[in-house]
């Protein structure tokens, strides 16, 4: 399955809070409150108004607050969208934040939307533990067993296996090796430390005001990242099976974040004066087995390219968001990646990946490398539990 966008969707702003990591400077946020600060950021980076604001779409996978079903209108209304705006929350597990865009951009399409606040969001901290089947009562003697819900979330109960076993599939498959992925985390976690010195983050990143233990501190950096070595990485234990390939250091970061990108129509574009940061071009989906459901992105970017008729050496960067060093490689096995390009400022496994937040993360970081770089095509992907991969397309119109 895949689109290509006829009539012009652009996207105008893309901005995101700092992700805080599992048990970190973000654990007291839900996943609305995030969502809302990164809503009223890329409001005021966009200049819009609000009242023109027609529609709003938040991803979000892990409902883990009580408000969260209420999530996208929630968040909406606390960053200032008008009453009358509707929201609609999304869930495509991992690719929740690219689907929103994609919601948008068909809203765009159809002629209801001009503006669309489209994004993702996530509180993995707050996920809780629940205990099941006691509403009614309980026997006796009986003690409730907590679930952790975090931890039952990333266990596929059709493919009988935790989404990190299908990662280590794939690199029996693909012939990878435990080195080879230690090798990948180091140098993500290199390529982001390149970029934050750089300040390759700082037209995305929305610094936050937060208590600290010295009182209010401004928090404007992602919190995951660590420097680390080669050595070190390989030193760590396999966490899912004996002699894995998977460990802490080679997979990616459990965090807390949001990320909120607008999307408009060239009409909107010329009414309000907007300049737009990137065109959409176009987007593939593709479901695929999900014992190794890692390898979706290669799919989706297939069929991406297909429907818009362009080719893997017409692409100038990459985004393949790294759920696991194994799965990433596959994935660039399977369609013949150019590091070089790809993931030039690193990925989850140096910054987190907050599932439902991730997607719009990695749009509107291409989208403001499209601008800084002057390259012209770019494509986000990444793979989704349960046997799916989703991927988008930008142009820059600089």
């Amino acid at each position: 399955m895949a689109g290509s966008i006829a009539r012009g969707v652009f996207i105008v702003a893309a901005k995101r809070t700092p992700f805080g990591s599992f048990g970190g400077k973000l654990t007291g946020f839900s996943g609305t409150e995030l969502s809302a600060i990164a809503n009223k950021a890329v409001v005021e980076a966009s200049k819009i108004d609000p009242q023109n604001v027609d529609s709003v779409v938040i991803g979000n996978m892990n409902q883990t607050s009580t408000d969260a079903v209420y999530l996208a209108r929630h968040a909406a209304l606390r960053a200032g969208i008008p009453i009358p705006v509707p929201a609609l929350t999304v869930n495509r597990q991992g690719g929740s934040g690219f689907q929103s865009i994609i919601n948008g951009a068909q809203e765009v399409e159809l002629g209801v939307s001009d503006i669309v606040l489209t994004g993702g969001t996530e509180s993995m901290s707050q996920s809780p533990f629940v205990a099941r089947n006691i509403r009614y009562g309980i026997t006796l003697g009986t003690e409730p067993k907590l679930e952790d819900k975090l931890w039952a979330g990333l266990t596929d109960d059709y493919a009988k296996m935790k989404l990190a076993m299908t990662a280590e599939k794939l690199g029996e498959q693909y012939g990878i090796t435990r080195e080879q992925c230690d090798e990948f985390a180091l140098t993500s976690q290199q390529r982001w430390a390149n970029a934050h010195k750089n300040g390759y983050f700082s037209s995305e990143i929305f610094p936050m005001e937060i208590k600290g233990k010295k009182g209010l501190e401004i928090f404007d950096t992602d919190e995951h990242p660590r420097e680390t070595t080669l050595e070190k990485l390989q030193k760590l234990p396999p966490v899912f099976k004996e002699n894995g390939l998977i460990t802490a250091g080679n997979a990616s970061g459990i965090c807390d974040g949001a990320s909120s990108v607008i999307v408009a129509s060239e009409k909107a574009l010329a009414k309000h004066n907007l300049t737009p940061l990137a065109r959409l071009v176009g987007y593939g989906l593709a479901g695929v087995d999900p014992t190794i459901m890692g390898i979706g992105p290669a799919y989706a970017i297939r069929n991406l390219l297909s429907i818009t008729s362009m080719t893997m050496e017409n692409i100038d960067m990459f985004e393949v968001n790294e759920a696991f060093a194994a799965q990433y490689l596959a994935v660039e096995k399977e369609l013949g990646l150019d590091r070089s390009k790809t993931n030039i400022n690193g990925g989850a496994i140096a910054l987190g990946h907050p599932l439902g937040a991730s997607g719009s993360r990695i749009m509107g970081h291409l989208a403001h490398e499209l601008k800084r770089t002057g390259k012209k095509y770019a494509i986000g992907s990444a793979c989704i539990g349960g046997g799916q991969g989703i991927a988008l397309m930008l142009e820059n119109v600089q």
